[in-house]
């Protein structure tokens, strides 16, 4: 079965997706960008420069590149530690350099929000956090301590100490603000990514499912009359052998176990349907498939169709077992259940140009607060009940109804989420639906299947 674990996806571990490659790129890109900006200040600006020593700062900068490539290999990968030493090397690099050239004087501090920037899209709170801490920490001490930028003939040049602060202040709200955004924006986008994963895992684990009911089925077609055969001839062996009872006993020992290879067959191959009965079924079919695991949980489901007013609606629509679809109802369906109080309603009801679905529960319903939020990954879904957690370990990851909304979407269908009580549908026995509601809406062209496709009805009995 395939594996649905995915917190190799989560936390600290996307720390070691990033290459040493790529560091080492964007590290060559920064020393050359250094070295322009060096030999454009001397040679046409005339500035006077501390030019050795900020060629060796430069230097180190590529002699850690180049013991990078002959040490490590091209495909390294680096840990959550060693990615925050890189970042944290070039932050103090260019710490230094700015030291050597005017510190906040110079229009290049601005750079310092680099480093920042990318530990906040890379690496874990605790490394941005203090990454951010250093890069204030620096930004200050460059504000007071640097050494002058002078020119040629020995003029300094620095700007009005109002601005020196403005340019502190600034860098600081941009570290502050920037790193939130941009660590917000890539959490955002970590958790799509692992719930769009996880889609993706259900549907290829349903869509196996659903091929290897085809096969069974197949299969229990194709040995129907091989075993049919083995048991009549058996049989007839039996009572040939009336007068040698230890053979006659091997013959029914072959009845039986041929009967048990039917049976059993039949359980898995679902009665034996050809490929035809395995794409498409009714819709009320569909329902009570996707229902099937969660009938027998101690919840009452209710299957229920409603009139339909247009006559132009027509007989009961006939539609594609579609994986997607059987999976996304199966997850909506097992969240109801899961927070029901005792019982759930299906009710489906068709147009000529529409067909919908409401799964309904008289459970506690959706927290208010998080009506509009429901169906994004890792959002706590609905309130527990007071007996306890229904799903321990899984409760308030929120990818179930993401990964049902998905795959229902990627159908065809619009959903949508709310809390509400019906009295109307109130029945003796059951309690008012009162929790949690899920309408899906789907265009009729969208679920209907080719005339010449649809579902056949059982397979016939054949006598004579």
């Amino acid at each position: 079965m395939t594996n649905t674990d995915l917190s190799v996806l989560k936390g600290r571990q996307r720390g070691n997706w990033i290459r040493l490659r790529t560091i080492i790129l964007l590290r060559w890109v920064a020393i050359v960008g250094q070295l322009a900006a060096l030999v454009v200040s001397q040679q046409i600006y005339r500035l006077d420069l501390p030019m050795g020593a900020c060629l060796m700062v430069v230097g180190v900068a590529v002699i850690g590149n180049l013991l990078s490539l002959f040490i490590f290999p091209e495909n390294k990968r680096l840990s959550e530690t060693e990615n925050l030493l890189m970042v944290l090397f070039d932050l103090l690099q260019l710490g230094m350099l700015l030291y050597l050239t005017g510190g906040l004087n110079n229009p290049f501090s601005i750079l310092i929000i680099g480093p920042v920037m990318v530990s906040a899209s890379a690496l874990s709170l605790r490394s941005t956090v203090f990454m951010g801490l250093t890069a204030i920490l620096m930004v200050s001490l460059l504000s007071q301590f640097h050494v002058p930028l002078r020119t040629e003939q020995g003029f300094i040049m620095r700007i009005p100490d109002i601005f020196v602060f403005g340019a502190w202040a600034s860098i600081v709200i941009a570290v502050v603000f920037l790193s939130v955004y941009s660590r917000r924006v890539a959490v955002e986008m970590h958790a799509m990514s692992d719930a769009l994963q996880a889609t993706q895992i259900a549907l290829a684990r349903e869509q196996k499912l659903t091929d290897l009911g085809g096969v069974v089925a197949a299969a229990a077609h194709e040995l129907g009359t091989p075993l049919a055969t083995i048991k009549l001839t058996s049989a007839e062996l039996m009572e040939d052998l009336a007068d040698r009872p230890d053979l006659r006993d091997d013959a029914a020992l072959i009845r039986d176990q041929a009967d048990r290879c039917r049976d059993i067959l039949r359980s898995m191959g679902r009665a034996g349907k050809d490929d035809l009965h395995m794409r498409t079924a009714p819709l009320s079919a569909l329902i009570e498939e996707a229902a099937e695991p969660h009938t027998a949980r101690g919840k009452q489901i209710h299957f229920l169709v409603a009139e339909a007013n247009d006559e132009s609606a027509g007989p009961q629509p006939t539609v594609y077992r579609r994986p997607e679809i059987i999976h996304g109802l199966r997850n909506l369906i097992q969240n109801a259940v899961d927070f029901a109080a005792a019982n759930v309603w299906i009710e489906s009801e068709w147009s000529a140009d529409r067909v919908t679905l409401r799964i309904m529960d008289d459970g506690p319903g959706y927290p208010v607060d998080l009506i509009g939020r429901i169906g994004d990954p890792f959002v706590r879904r609905r309130r527990t009940p007071d007996q306890g957690t229904p799903r321990p370990g899984y409760e308030g990851m929120g990818l179930g109804l993401f990964i049902a909304k998905t795959l229902l979407e990627r159908a065809g269908a619009e959903l949508s989420f709310a809390n509400g009580i019906d009295p109307g549908h109130a029945r003796a026995g059951q309690s008012a639906q009162c929790g949690a509601i899920v309408e899906l809406t789907w265009p009729r062209h969208a679920l209907d299947a080719d005339p010449g496709d649809g579902a056949l009805g059982p397979n016939q009995q054949i006598t004579g």
